[in-house]
């Protein structure tokens, strides 16, 4: 019968303090290297027609990034958060008693569904204040300069999620968006922009009662989710930078260097394609890019720092890192399924390009695939 020491860090066979350091200055390289690529391709691509964010080839490499994170999510920090607070290191009371790990994750994920849904409101309403102001200076031109103020619908007639003045929340806004795909078109003709003309007037109409359009929604969605998904890819890189900085084994390191290179690698890849989506400035852009690049190669570092005193297998160190682990593995499958995966598979282009369809759910499955084997190794 195996037993673990919980006084003190247990000894790894390939135990050494030296060849461990020289890993983890590599490792805080290749990972720096690799998130800025991974971050400034979709940044700078958006300049580039080959790489801009709205050609089908972004669409599949993003499909294979949300596989990438999903993985992630569900076949490395999950686990690693059950096998922590499962330690026979740990108290018998409370932590074997309840399945920490899973239930944390769950309210981590709804944690982030309702700062979703609260940093929706919260543009929405700032951009609907804009929308405000903007009607009021166009009451005030004169009509013979020939703006007419178009009369809107009826008061009462909201949409499902449709708040009084005009707001839509996060809800009502994919309510929304399907009901202006339901007016605009149906099957192919959708697809193909053949439209009544009729349809085409009521819609515009419609559009303007609210001051709202499809673009409007969808760049603020794309706001929320970049920096939701920024949070979300900071707290985890830490963590993840942490485990490899603590480590004095160069045969735990050596895997780690390659498979946290190549998920910041696409992790970045995800998140450089929402801020580009969003339409953020150039320095906010470059801020959120930086950030992201940084965070993992720092907790490397905090990690080599408190490497000589740390003890992995005490129980406050167990308990930390199985939280956060959970923490981090809820956050990052809500973001993948719901903010990456569902937004572009449901998406109208999505549906109306088979060859589209048949490569994004290749790069889908062969993105989580090959993370998921990583799992062998690291």
């Amino acid at each position: 019968m195996s037993s673990v020491s919980c006084d003190s860090a247990e000894l790894e066979s390939c135990r050494d303090e030296k060849a461990a350091l020289i890993l983890k200055f590599i490792a805080i390289a290749s990972i720096l290297i690799a998130g800025i690529a991974g971050v400034a391709i979709p940044l700078i691509g958006k300049k580039r027609r080959f790489l801009r964010t709205d050609t089908n080839l972004f669409f599949a490499a993003k499909a294979f990034a949300a596989g990438v994170i999903l993985a992630t999510g569900f076949v490395h920090m999950l686990p690693d958060a059950t096998e922590a607070l499962s330690n026979p290191c740990l108290p018998k009371a409370p932590w074997s008693k309840f399945p920490f790990s899973g239930f944390i994750a769950m309210m981590a994920a709804l944690g982030t569904l309702l700062a979703d849904f609260l940093s929706t409101q919260y543009y929405e309403r700032k951009h609907e204040k804009q929308i405000q102001a903007v009607k009021v200076d166009s009451v005030d031109l004169p009509s013979e300069e020939g703006i007419v103020q178009v009369a809107g619908n009826d008061s009462n007639t909201k949409l499902f999620g449709e708040e009084d003045g005009n707001g839509i929340h996060i809800v009502g806004m994919h309510a929304h968006a399907a009901q202006h795909r339901h007016n605009h078109a149906s099957g192919q003709e959708g697809c193909h922009g053949q439209v009544s003309e009729h349809l085409d007037e009521n819609s515009h109409m419609h559009s303007h009662s609210h001051g709202w359009d499809d673009d409007d929604e969808s760049g603020i969605r794309h706001v929320v989710v970049s920096q939701v998904l920024e949070l979300g890819i900071i707290s985890h890189s830490i963590i993840i930078g942490l485990s490899l900085g603590v480590s004095q084994s160069p045969c735990t390191i050596r895997p780690l260097l390659g498979a946290l290179s190549f998920h910041q690698f696409f992790e970045g890849f995800a998140l450089g394609g929402c801020i580009s989506q969003a339409k953020f400035g150039n320095a906010h852009s470059m801020v959120m890019a930086c950030f992201f690049a940084v965070t993992a190669p720092i907790g490397v570092g905090i990690g080599t720092g408190i490497s000589k005193s740390y003890n992995p297998n005490s129980p406050r160190a167990l308990a930390v890192e199985g939280i956060l682990d959970s923490i981090s593995a809820g956050i990052l499958i809500y973001m993948a399924l719901v903010d990456l995966i569902a937004a572009d598979f449901l998406s109208k282009r999505m549906r109306c390009n088979t060859r589209l369809q048949v490569v994004s759910y290749i790069a889908l499955f062969l993105g989580a695939g090959l993370m998921a084997a990583l799992a062998a190794w690291a």
